[in-house]
């Protein structure tokens, strides 16, 4: 089953979007692709690949709303919650991995 390519500004489940730091090469509708490691806007949250191990962008693995993981981000003290277990969103509509 194909997932959706997680993009640079798509949301994530604790409502912070992420940012593609990491690579700057592939583009999907016009927006970075993330990947591994790429933060999110309330900072730390770095994306962790689940959903597959197959696909690169600059020798480091694509993320998909699959759901991919993260890690907690610099709001998980103070507010819980997602913040503490963060998954990704939302995707690209048209393009797909694994």
């Amino acid at each position: 089953m194909p997932f959706p390519a997680h993009r640079h500004g798509d949301l994530r489940t604790c409502k912070a979007t992420t940012v593609v730091k990491n690579q700057t090469t592939v583009y999907v509708n016009n927006k970075l692709w993330a990947v591994e490691g790429d933060p999110n806007t309330d900072e730390n949250g770095d994306l962790v690949p689940v959903t597959g191990d197959t696909v690169f962008i600059q020798n480091i693995l694509v993320i998909v709303h699959g759901p991919d993981n993260a890690f907690p981000d610099n709001l998980c003290i103070p507010l819980n919650g997602q913040h503490c277990t963060p998954f990704t969103a939302q995707g690209s509509p048209n393009t797909f991995a694994y």
